[in-house]
């Protein structure tokens, strides 16, 4: 049994999956067989997302009925938006996220039926509704009155106006369905294996997503691309980071957004993230956090990390990204989640459609063949 033992379950084979393909040794990533650097380049979040769910891309016409779907199920029932108001004002969004996705149960016209149809339609409904969740629990949290969807917006287009009030320009439209496309989809990741144990036991649908969100709330997981802000706000400018860097390194601390359980080389999503990290902070005026991360990949290179398989992910820039697109910091961890329910639904309908309850062993390392002591005698 000891022989058998990986912790982390690191290079477990876990199960046989069609949706994502990851290749860390060469840096490829694939949805569906498809390279995620085609996909960052010609497609939009509406077309990834019909691709994970139903294995295929889309035909103009299905795209079309697709996107109309998704955005006629955005809005969010009148009794949930009032639930929302009486929140804590200290939850955080990812943390409404995650109640509000199992109070969704609540009002799924299907009630209980667990057929592939029903299960489909409740995960586009999802896809659909994270960014209203997102939108509408930031503004009620700011005491700003919610902005409701607009239909004739794309899915990024939307949630930008959701949260701003104001319609966004075609590029940090652009710049934000990208971020989306990068995110959707990362095979056996913590959140999407938890939401596959959660469906392994049939469970329905909203307690898998949930059961993703808590697991995605952990800093080990979603929590990077907040770290890496906050180490280049301590970092301060492009002329400390060399001696930050060397600093940490010698003191064996964590670099954030640097290196990878996956990628031994680079992180395929970092090159679109990096280039759209110049863009927003040119846009902004404001190129200090690029400059930052640019010369921070230049001394993890010359430290010689490069030669021992540490890289790069795609959480170095994101931050910077989010920061530029004027993309609070407590949101940070639900624009994760904004791209990656495509993927979570994706592999939880693959996990009903061929499904063995997920029941790992345990190596003991207890005591054995204790005696019973009575209370009074111990």
């Amino acid at each position: 049994m000891k022989e058998r033992f990986k912790k982390g379950l690191e290079d477990v084979v876990a199960s046989e999956s069609s949706v994502c393909f990851i290749d860390g040794k060469k840096g490829q990533l694939l949805y569906r067989g498809y390279d995620i650097r085609d996909l960052a380049e010609h497609s939009a979040y509406e077309e990834v997302a019909y691709l994970l769910l139903f294995g295929k891309l889309p035909g103009r016409k299905e795209l079309g009925s697709f996107s109309n779907e998704l955005a006629g199920c955005r809005e969010l029932p009148e009794r949930l938006v009032d639930i929302m108001g009486h929140f804590c004002r200290k939850l955080l969004p990812i943390d409404a996220l995650r109640s509000c996705v199992s109070l969704l149960k609540c009002y799924d016209p299907a009630g209980n039926d667990r057929s592939m149809e029903a299960n489909i339609t409740r995960g586009v409904d999802l896809i659909a509704k994270f960014p209203t969740i997102v939108a509408y629990y930031y503004r009620i949290n700011q005491e700003l009155k919610i902005v409701h969807p607009d239909k004739r917006l794309g899915h990024a287009e939307n949630f930008l106006y959701m949260l701003s009030g104001k319609k966004p320009d075609k590029l940090d439209a652009r710049m934000t369905d990208l971020d989306m496309v990068l995110h959707a989809e990362h095979e056996f990741n913590a959140s999407t294996f938890a939401a596959r144990v959660t469906a392994s036991t049939l469970s329905d649908m909203y307690a898998a997503i949930t059961t993703a969100i808590g697991t995605l709330e952990g800093p080990l997981h979603g929590g990077a691309a907040s770290a890496v802000v906050r180490m280049l706000d301590d970092i301060g400018n492009e002329r400390n980071v060399e001696g930050y860097i060397t600093k940490t390194l010698e003191s064996h601390g964590k670099i954030m957004g640097v290196g990878h359980r996956i990628y031994k080389t680079l992180d395929p999503r970092v090159a679109k993230i990096r280039e759209l990290a110049r863009q927003a902070g040119e846009r902004k005026g404001d190129l200090r956090y690029y400059k930052m991360l640019v010369k921070l990949e230049d001394v993890i290179k010359k430290a010689g990390l490069n030669k021992k398989g540490i890289y790069p992910n795609v959480d170095l820039y994101t931050g910077a990204v989010y920061k530029n697109l004027g993309i609070p910091e407590v949101l940070f961890d639900p624009m994760f989640a904004l791209g990656r329910i495509a993927g979570w639904v994706a592999h939880v309908l693959e996990q009903y459609g061929d499904n063995r309850l997920i029941r790992p062993v345990t190596v003991y390392t207890g005591k054995k063949n204790l005696r019973y002591i009575p209370i009074g005698k111990r």
